[in-house]
């Protein structure tokens, strides 16, 4: 359990300060902030939250010093869910001031743009560069990359490049899990919410999805699966798809905002979420608990995968510029089932009436 610091208020805060607020000794903080890999993951996430509680600033000069020249990170991103990139902002910026790296973050659309995007990023100077979704999975970044020769970390793909170092937690598990959920609750009758179809994750999820109904005796028809691109929008038009030729007492979306979109639509044809429709989602982004009621929905450490991403790509970095090769690293964090107030126990008869009227 973290301590509270006993410095006093308006004081500097020290090293000393975040390892007794974090519980650990000033050596592991120095770990920690220097991304060094020999310190448990919850260690790291715990003295990562003390530094962010406790404001602290490492002495940036004092580590140019050391690491002779400032690192320079790119961060390429073209995620239409608003929700995913703020949490990976976030994890990554937080990581950024522990490692003592600068940030450089590039927006792009369409092939032609991440081409473009990654060569105005490598002639600005970039050490090396995280492809996040979907480009983590786009063969054009990819093969920016490789040209470039930069070092560089993919983040939640569901099928890495096996030379490239990677996070991500396992996909297909955790639908596979969710879905068993839903069926524990008495549901039968589960539609499903694909992603879009240019990120390899969303094949995973729709694998775990057709694995749990499988295992449960059911099959899944095609009235069950509507085409989802991880926008609310695309989401509405998803779940209106679901409930206008199918009666579904559950649907599973792959991400946080179709999944939301689901629960409108459900409340605009006077369905009670979740007395006649439960409704689950995938990541757990601040959207899952702003909307009513709120979402059961898989944990993926999107923050923490970030965190880890910058962490990995500085020690690569590191390693080259000492003349190193580090050997690749493909990490898969866990994920978690979070049990909120959207999923029920099925009850009752099917409602007959799911169509909208008028």
């Amino acid at each position: 359990m973290a301590k509270k610091s006993s410095r006093r208020r308006g004081g500097v805060v020290t090293i000393h300060d975040v390892a007794k607020h974090a519980g650990v000794s000033p050596m592991t903080v120095s770990r920690v902030i220097n991304g060094e890999s020999n310190v448990r993951e919850e260690t790291r996430a715990r003295v990562a939250a003390s530094v962010k509680t406790l404001r602290y600033s490492p002495n940036q000069a004092a580590r140019s010093l050391a690491s002779a020249d400032t690192i320079h990170v790119g961060i390429l991103y073209a995620n239409p869910s608003a929700n995913y990139l703020s949490e990976f902002l976030l994890g990554s910026l937080e990581q950024s001031s522990l490692s003592g790296c600068q940030l450089v973050i590039e927006k792009c659309e369409g092939t032609e743009s991440e081409y473009e995007a990654i060569r105005r990023l490598v002639k600005g100077g970039i050490d090396g560069i995280i492809l996040p979704p979907p480009l983590c999975d786009s063969e054009v970044s990819l093969a920016a990359v490789r040209e470039a020769g930069l070092p560089s970390v993919l983040v939640a793909s569901g099928k890495p490049a096996p030379e490239l170092f990677s996070i991500s937690i396992n996909n297909f598990e955790a639908s596979r899990a969710m879905t068993r959920h839903l069926l524990e609750l008495g549901h039968r009758r589960i539609a499903f919410i694909n992603g879009h179809p240019n990120q390899t994750a969303s094949g995973q999820r729709f694998l775990g999805y057709v694995e749990a109904m499988t295992e449960a005796g059911l099959s899944v028809g095609t009235d069950q699966v509507a085409q989802g691109y991880f926008t609310y929008r695309s989401g509405l038009d998803a779940a209106e798809k679901l409930l206008d030729r199918d009666s579904p007492t559950a649907v599973f979306a792959s991400n946080d905002d179709m999944a939301a979109a689901t629960m409108a639509v459900a409340h605009r044809r006077g369905l009670e979420v979740p007395g006649d429709l439960s409704v689950a989602g995938f990541d757990d982004t601040p959207l899952a608990t702003a909307v009513w009621p709120t979402l059961t929905t898989v944990r993926q450490p999107i923050a923490e995968m970030a965190r880890e991403a910058v962490r990995l790509l500085v020690e690569q970095i590191r390693a080259r510029r000492t003349g190193g090769e580090p050997d690749v690293v493909q990490k898969m964090l866990k994920f978690a089932l979070v049990k909120r107030e959207s999923s029920a126990p099925l009850k009752g008869p099917v409602p007959e009436a799911r169509k909208r009227k008028g």
